[in-house]
């Protein structure tokens, strides 16, 4: 049973007179009557408020794949309109209509509505699960046609692949429609679009975007904020990944200023996990993009700005101005700046010495296991390389879905993987383990895609053929450090030396060579490679932030 049908009292709760009450003391203005079918706001508005209805009704209302407009509920008395985009001001993904009678309602702003919900723990729990479950509900329904952005291709196009994955880890519902298929001719005829300008992306507001990047697709949906490079924070994040994420939520929930930046997805490569089953309270598991949806939601519920996909392309430390020390260059050619910075850049993707790798990334080449890789390879024969619990997740989640797993290792997996892992690998019927193997040569192009891997067993020499149009490759990562411009000593393999370690003179334990920098997570030397390690030091770097802060004031 779809969520929309399954949880409706929670996605549309309505609240009791006391909840209004409550409710109402928070409110952004004074209540406005809307006459009949006036528009109350438009799907992509910027800033468009949560509106509690006091009298009356109105209509949400989504735009579908083929461009009509259908009814997601009728609010009444007592419901608030919005989803958890009402939290920070983004683009509305849906827009509401007074109805036939007209409506009186009263007006939440961002910072209003994030008042409400962290002032009423009451009616902040009800709003909270409600918006989070009207986004989920939407993701549902994108996946059938029913709502959000458009993407039309070839489903196996690179770039179809591509922004299909940034739409889903970034948590904003989308559709493929192929172009071959008949909606997919009548809507590409009716633009008037070139081959060459596929794939076409149509956002919910309508727009139009041809052969769009991951940045032209965040600006229509205004997943991106505007960042004005005379605002000063208290902390800027570099990486939304558990670290990052954690870091956002205890800084802002203790009031400072929180910029987080990352130049993919929120959840970092936890947020790729399929299923995280050893992360503390969640006995049945969870996979990475609920854990850090969660996360993401959590810190824009205390205010914390979230700029993605927005890279840093080098952090200045030697700034002249006292009151802000450090500034960021980003890869918009704008600028950020802050009181403090927090290092939670994890790492790059390792890529193997393999001829013609980075030109079949996305290409049959993938270095996650997401719902959108999972759909392509269904029923296929898969080869997946890497011995570590990110692999270990990553087999358990495709075997199910594919014909036949070729799971390629250097070492035995008792040296590299938690145990429970390796009883549900052994399990699967469908998976063939080569230890102490490696991949060779990959067979396709960039047009045709991967077609083939050849991998070697490095003991008899012996060469191997796998006709295979998927490649997982889950090998270990690299630091993330390149854009710190010698601000921060580091180890000989480049991760952030802290506390201790980063050199002479008292530092604070997660605090770098230069004061007011602090490193968390994996980009850490001597970290443990853990989403509860990570989130753990997320937390435990905002009292030391407090700290620096304290004695800059004290200074000042």
């Amino acid at each position: 049973m779809a969520i929309g049908e399954a949880r409706r009292e929670q996605i549309f709760p309505t609240l009791s007179a006391l909840q209004v009450a409550t409710a109402r003391r928070f409110a952004s203005g004074a209540p406005r009557r809307f006459g009949p079918r006036e528009i109350v706001y438009e799907i992509g508005a910027r800033d468009a408020p949560s509106w509690l209805m006091l009298d009356g009704s109105a209509d949400a209302i989504r735009r579908g794949a083929a461009g009509g407009a259908s009814l997601v509920t009728t609010y009444g008395p007592g419901q608030f309109t919005g989803e958890t985009n009402q939290l920070s001001g983004r683009p509305s993904l849906m827009s509401v209509v007074a109805g036939e009678a007209g409506a009186v309602a009263v007006p939440f702003d961002a910072s209003h509505l994030r008042a409400l919900v962290i002032g009423s723990a009451d009616v902040g729990e009800t709003i909270m699960r409600a918006f989070i479950l009207r986004r989920v509900m939407l993701i549902e329904e994108g996946q059938t046609g029913g709502a959000g952005s458009i993407l039309v291709g070839r489903r196996d196009d690179p770039d179809i692949v591509r922004l299909s994955g940034f739409l889903t880890r970034n948590g904003y519902p989308h559709t493929v429609i192929a172009a071959c298929e008949q909606e997919g001719r009548e809507l590409v005829e009716r633009l008037g679009v070139a081959p060459e300008d596929l794939p076409l992306m149509i956002c919910p507001n309508g727009t139009v975007l041809r052969s769009p990047s991951n940045a032209d697709a965040a600006t229509c949906l205004g997943i991106t904020p505007d960042l004005d490079p005379k605002t000063i924070h208290d902390v800027a994040v570099i990486g939304a990944g558990p670290a990052g994420l954690a870091t956002a939520v205890y800084g802002a929930s203790e009031g400072l200023s929180v910029l987080v930046l990352d130049s993919r997805a929120f959840g970092g490569q936890a947020g790729a996990s399929a299923r995280i089953e050893n992360y503390l309270g969640f006995p049945t598991g969870i996979s990475g993009q609920a854990l850090a949806g969660r996360a993401f939601n959590q810190a824009a519920k205390f205010g914390a700005e979230l700029a993605i996909p927005l890279t840093v392309e080098l952090l200045r430390c030697h700034g002249a101005d006292a009151e802000a020390p450090f500034t960021l260059e980003l890869s918009n050619g704008g600028t950020a700046r802050s009181r403090t910075i927090v290092i939670a850049s994890g790492a790059r993707y390792r890529q193997p010495d393999i001829p013609n790798i980075a030109a079949l990334e996305g290409a049959g080449v993938s270095y996650w296991a997401s719902p959108v890789e999972a759909r392509l390879c269904a029923g296929e024969d898969v080869v997946l390389v890497g011995g570590g619990n990110s692999a270990g997740q990553a087999v358990a989640y495709l075997a199910p879905q594919v014909r036949h797993l070729h799971l390629v290792v250097r070492r035995p997996l008792e040296q590299t993987m938690s145990r429970y892992l390796i009883d549900r690998i052994a399990a699967l019927p469908n998976v063939e383990l080569h230890v102490d193997s490696e991949i060779v040569d990959l067979h396709g192009d960039r047009a045709t895609g991967l077609t083939g891997t050849r991998f070697r067993d490095r003991r008899t020499g012996a060469i191997r053929e796998c006709t295979s149009r998927h490649l997982f490759l889950f090998i270990g990562a690299d630091p993330n450090t390149h854009w710190l411009d010698g601000c921060v000593a580091l180890d000989a393999t480049g991760f952030v030396l802290t506390g201790e370690r980063a050199g002479d003179g008292e530092r604070l334990p997660l605090e770098t060579s230069c004061p007011g920098i602090f490193a968390v997570g994996d980009v850490r030397a001597g970290s443990t490679k853990r989403v509860a390690a990570a989130a753990g030091e997320g937390a435990a770097v905002i009292s030391q932030i407090h700290s620096v802060l304290a004695r800059s004031a004290g200074r000042a």
